[in-house]
């Protein structure tokens, strides 16, 4: 009879071999034949049972797993010189798991004993189990900086792009990375401060020519001001960090919450499930449970990580790049729901009836542990009936509940009208140097509605009861348009065929009504843009003056606390209002929650202007290589100047100036937004459909240049010389004299209002 392996010794050799796990692999590895497999299937069932493997279409492996951001010791190298590091956070019951350090040319060196902050890779087929890439190494934090490079016989100097910064920085001829003389190049201090001499900085990466992609994100954070240095204190707090427990927290390990996010995605601040209510007085209805990483637990009012996290006020977001509001030891790790990793939360549980309005819910403090972390992409295509092995599990049990109380909820969306714009978001691809390879248009799913309406749905919870609770807390306000902007948004309309309610209270449904009546229309996305144009910027306040935009009388930003502190302020109030701890609202918090309602306002916006800019330079670096092409778009906005003109294919906004339209003189009518030609009365207005030519782009300001040939199906008319006017024309100076007269006549209109 063969010798059964032992369970310790099938948990070893699983650990060690995370690729051939099966029945059939753990037999052949152990010499198991005929009916001695019998007594093998029972030890397995027993190890599943007791938790220790956990089966997947004929595997066994370890459930525990590191998650994608962790702390590592440096064993040092092995005799082929590899260098291996060992968790210091494994809490798994098998072997250790083994982490091969991949470090790049540009990472200090490491030796035994250090330890790191790394980013981790499960890989297959290897004698390891894991590859590391060095975020940095603990305990220290040098600073960086970004800078021009200048050459010189020892070595050369940094000139800071930072307008604030004051000295340069001294490069020494071994610390130089082979930058050359005018490069870009981002560089770390190297070696303490002196107070004699100009400090001193090794590079750590060359960007190349200042206007070269890898650039691009780099100059508008340093342009705008947003910090992306994280102070000593910070990375200390954030180092000193450990998972939390169980005590005072309610286990929700046992549901199977699951993360849905972007394919890309590094950090997972939200998991969500949901099942049909088996209370008999809500037939049809349904429960959801929407869990939220519990950052309040390690972000403490009044410590550098708070004063950090507020003085961001949020994570700012690039094509190839994050800046965090939070260190990576907590964004990326500690306050992330990775998949099979414990993780402290605050979660909501909310009942819905059949028609998607919601009867009752509450806050609970808990820890969970996220069943799959998926991307949106595979769970719609698991909904429609294309599941891959990672979604076919949970196809039946968690994604289509989801689902059916999503349908749900469309229902109450449907009734309550919320503002409707169909305006396609645009993504920008790049490859591995930077370079732009593509502008695609992002897909609108079905999975990514149903996390937006969940997250909806939390929001006004927590606004609910902190309002129930007379607790202070940050209501997001988006105020109604105002009434100017709404006149001109009725004349928009009006020279569309269209008409929008007047002598009422404008409500989205008013606006719902005149986007669907210009829907599938040449003035669709006319009057989709000329709608967001009219809307006021959402804002944070501590007084509730409702979100006109989404038809909401109570909403609070709950669900992102790694990425907003506006979040973190209401997960802190919510802790205060239910008593969970001492980590919730200070006095000294709600001494200032005006002051913090205006300063993460501001620094909201500073991130979208950056986010902008970069876009703009990275579209204008793509384009550069299409001068002289003609492209197809449509007037965007109209200035003294000249008018904006949007591109289909890529969404870029150009300029078409207007000393390049023509020779005659050109009227701008500010209360129209248009501008005539005083000679041929050609009209240029927001929404018509151009042709343009590429005539220059510059990347280093992200300006596009572009002339315009042709007006709709017109092409622009001939002048000058004595040439001969085209039949676009003479067709347009027909109608000078009836835009003239409708002007003058609007103007007579304004003058006896104000008499």
């Amino acid at each position: 009879m063969t010798r059964i392996p032992s369970k310790a010794e099938i948990l070893e050799w699983i650990s060690a071999h995370p690729t051939h796990n099966s029945k059939r692999d753990i037999a052949k590895a152990f010499g198991i034949k005929g009916s001695d497999r019998i007594d093998l299937k029972r030890i397995l069932k027993e190890l599943e049972a007791e938790g220790h493997l956990e089966k997947r279409k004929k595997t066994y492996r370890d459930p525990d797993r590191l998650p994608p951001v962790t702390i590592l010791q440096i064993k040092g190298p092995d005799e082929d010189g590899d260098l291996f590091a060992r968790p210091l956070e494994w809490h798994g019951e098998g072997v250790e798991p083994l982490v091969l350090v991949m470090p790049r040319a540009s990472d200090p060196a490491l030796g035994a004993g250090d330890r790191i902050l790394a980013r981790l890779t499960l890989v297959q087929d290897q004698d390891y189990h894991y590859e590391a890439r060095l975020i940095r190494r603990i305990g220290t934090n040098p600073r960086r900086l970004i800078g021009i490079f200048r050459r010189h016989d020892e070595g050369g100097r940094i000139v800071p792009i930072d307008k604030a910064a004051s000295n340069e920085w001294m490069v020494a001829e071994n610390a130089t990375h082979g930058a050359r003389d005018g490069e870009l190049v981002e560089a770390e201090q190297a070696g303490p401060k002196t107070r004699l001499g100009l400090p001193r900085a090794r590079v750590v990466e060359r960007l190349g020519d200042p206007s070269a992609p890898k650039a691009v994100s780099l100059i508008a954070i340093h342009q705008h001001g947003i910090p992306d240095h994280f102070p000593d204190a910070v990375i200390a707090e954030a180092d000193a960090a450990k998972p939390m427990g169980l005590k005072g927290r309610e286990d929700l390990r046992e549901l199977p919450l699951i993360t849905i996010d972007p394919a890309d995605a590094r950090d997972h601040d939200d998991a969500c499930y949901a099942h049909a209510d088996d209370d008999p007085n809500n037939p049809g209805g349904h429960v959801i449970w929407v869990a939220i990483a519990d950052v309040a637990a390690y972000v403490r009012s009044g410590s550098a990580l708070d004063r950090e996290a507020r003085k961001r006020g949020n994570s700012s977001y690039f094509p190839d790049r994050v800046v965090p509001m939070l260190p990576d030891r907590l964004s990326g790790d500690l306050c992330s729901l990775h998949e099979g990793v414990p993780r402290a939360c605050i979660a909501v549980r909310m009942q819905i009836d059949a028609d998607g309005n919601k009867i009752g819910h509450r806050f609970v403090r808990g820890l969970m542990q996220s069943a799959a972390s998926l991307h949106y992409a595979e769970v719609q295509e698991a909904m429609d009936g294309a599941p891959n092995e990672r979604t076919q599990p949970f196809l039946d049990t968690v994604i289509a509940p989801l689902y059916a109380a999503y349908a749900a909820l469309t229902k109450a969306r449907a009734a309550r009208q919320p503002l409707d714009l169909d305006l396609p978001e645009r993504k920008i691809v790049l490859d591995d140097k930077g370079t732009v390879v593509s502008v695609n248009f992002r897909d609108r799913l079905e999975a990514h509605k149903l996390i937006e309406e969940f997250m909806i749905l939390a929001n006004v919870a927590a606004a609910e009861t902190l309002i129930q609770k007379r607790a202070p807390q940050l209501f997001r306000v988006h105020e109604e348009p105002a009434p100017e902007k709404l006149e001109a948004l009725r004349e928009t309309a009006r020279a569309a065929g269209l008409s929008l309610a007047k002598g009422q209270v404008l409500q989205t449904r008013h606006l719902n009504a005149l986007l669907n009546g210009a829907a599938g229309t040449d003035d669709a996305e006319l009057i989709n843009i000329s709608t967001l144009r009219s809307m006021q910027l959402a804002y944070y306040n501590v007084e509730n003056f409702g979100h006109f935009g989404l038809a909401l009388r109570n909403y609070a930003h709950f669900t992102s606390p790694i990425r907003r502190y506006a979040d973190l302020i209401v997960h802190r109030s919510l802790v205060r209002a239910h008593g969970w701890g001492d980590d919730g609202l200070t006095s000294e918090d709600i001494e200032r929650l005006e002051q913090t309602a205006t300063q993460i306002s501001d620094t909201e916006r500073r991130s979208m202007m950056a986010e902008r800019d970069t876009t703009d330079r990275y579209l204008a670096a793509y384009l550069s290589e299409r001068v002289g092409n003609e492209f197809e778009g449509r007037i965007s906005g109209v200035a003294r100047f000249g008018c904006f003109v949007k591109l289909d294919d890529t969404g870029a906004d150009g300029l078409v100036p207007v000393r390049s339209i023509g020779r005659e003189f050109f009227h701008f009518d500010a209360e129209s937004g248009t501008l005539m030609g005083a000679d041929t009365g050609l009209t240029l207005a927001v929404g018509q459909r151009v042709t343009v030519r590429l005539a220059q782009a510059t990347p280093v300001t992200g300006g596009l240049e572009l002339e315009l040939l042709a007006l709709g199906d017109d092409p622009m008319p001939v002048r000058g010389g004595g040439g001969r006017r085209s039949p676009a024309g003479r067709s347009i100076k027909r109608k000078a004299a009836k835009a003239k007269a409708k002007r003058a006549k609007v103007k007579r209109k304004v003058e006896r209002k104000r008499r």
